[in-house]
């Protein structure tokens, strides 16, 4: 019990600390910035000072305020009329919409090239890649966004189809590397070294048959959808689950003997229901049995995965979402206005994504790229790695 007095000792008997996150009062401040001009002694030559790098001449957001609403633009999806509020909120200045559609469009323009260079290494060096395509809206039009994913990168492009053409536009008529995609017919008979076709989605077409008519149809699904006692799959179940324990374990030759073992049975199962299945689970029984070096690549090349998820959603530790970033920007921004501005939409959604891969700052890249796009000395980013 203390009592009462105000007096105390010089120092403190105990010292508590505790840091805490705070959203200060200005997060965004009014800097003026000077530059002075100045006459030589000697020969009275007038010699003016560069402007610092953190602002562009003639423009009234800075650098970094820029870099950050391309990210929150871009990723958050914050429309430029929640960005005015924002900037209201945060530092009590007005921005008109013009002026955030003109910031966007300066940031795409500074990032083009490390684009473009993305774009030509992925061609040129051909690394195993997972594709996927996508609907988007251009003035009320169906075109096409594709991304080409890896773990370091992903490249978006803006396509008016969804054709070979477009295909061997991003990546050659030939390609070196493992192409992993979904079924879809554009990536039968592409000329690449292999391809592993999307087991995930397999997975989903024998569920399917649950309710389709005919022979063995509905038989095979009702036991797809219960796990237990669906051959099918279970296979594939099986085969996912193998897999995580390799890329846990690296236990090469335990999953080899497995491998071996797991082809033996999805021959035996192929072999005693595709004579008896109808018409459609016929097809796609024999779309497995005759893919069959596509589908079950990875049983010998286990550092190319079963699926595709690498190019559609969720596939690695800080929870990327490759093409569903994209879904969620077409959703909110409703498509875009142009061919040109779509393809400026896919080079943003690069940036983001390939600089989240590859665990960097996308302000940061956003800020030295119109940093070096202003014309200073500043050298540009790269997306390379």
């Amino acid at each position: 019990m203390a009592c009462g007095h105000t007096e105390f000792v010089a120092s403190a008997v105990k010292v508590e600390k505790q840091q805490v996150a705070q959203l200060v009062e200005r997060p965004i401040e009014i800097v003026e910035y000077h530059r002075h001009s100045c006459q030589c002694r000697h020969c009275d030559a007038i010699q003016t000072a560069e402007w610092s790098n953190e602002i562009i001449p003639g423009q009234d957001l800075g650098v970094r305020l820029q870099a950050f609403l391309g990210w929150i633009g871009n990723y958050g999806h914050l429309p430029y009329e929640k960005q005015q509020e924002m900037l209201w909120e945060l530092g009590q200045i007005d921005v008109g919409v013009g002026t955030l559609v003109a910031t966007n469009q300066r940031v795409e323009q500074a990032i083009a090239s490390p684009v473009t260079q993305l774009g030509e290494w992925v061609k040129l060096e051909q690394p195993n890649v997972h594709v996927d395509e996508t609907p988007w809206s251009v003035k009320g039009l169906k075109e096409w966004l594709w991304v080409i994913a890896h773990p370091q990168f992903c490249l978006f492009r803006a396509a008016d189809t969804r054709s070979r053409a477009e295909l061997e536009t991003f990546l050659g008529t030939e390609y070196r590397g493992v192409l992993s995609s979904d079924d879809y017919s554009v990536y039968n008979g592409y000329n690449a070294a292999a391809q592993q076709k999307c087991l995930a989605h397999l997975r989903r077409h024998f569920l399917k048959l649950i309710k389709l008519p005919g022979q063995h149809n509905r038989a095979i699904g009702v036991r797809v959808a219960c796990a237990l006692r669906s051959e099918f799959v279970n296979l594939i179940d099986e085969a996912f689950r193998n897999y995580r324990q390799w890329q846990f374990s690296r236990d090469a030759l335990s999953y080899n003997d497995w491998a071996q073992q797991f082809q033996t049975k999805v021959q035996l199962t192929l072999n005693r229901w595709i004579e008896h299945a109808g018409a459609t689970a016929g097809n796609l029984l024999r779309n497995l049995h005759q893919k069959a070096k596509q589908w079950w690549y990875f049983l010998n090349h286990p550092e190319v995965p079963p699926d595709n998820n690498l190019a559609e959603r969720e596939s690695f530790g800080h929870a990327s979402r490759t093409l569903r970033l994209a879904v969620t920007k077409r959703k909110v921004s409703g498509g875009s206005r142009s061919m040109e501005r779509f393809q400026h939409t896919a080079n943003l959604l690069t940036v983001v994504q390939t600089c989240r891969r590859q665990g960097r700052s996308v302000i940061n890249f956003f800020v030295q790229a119109l940093k070096a796009h202003s014309g200073s000395s500043f050298p540009g980013p790269s997306l390379m790695f």
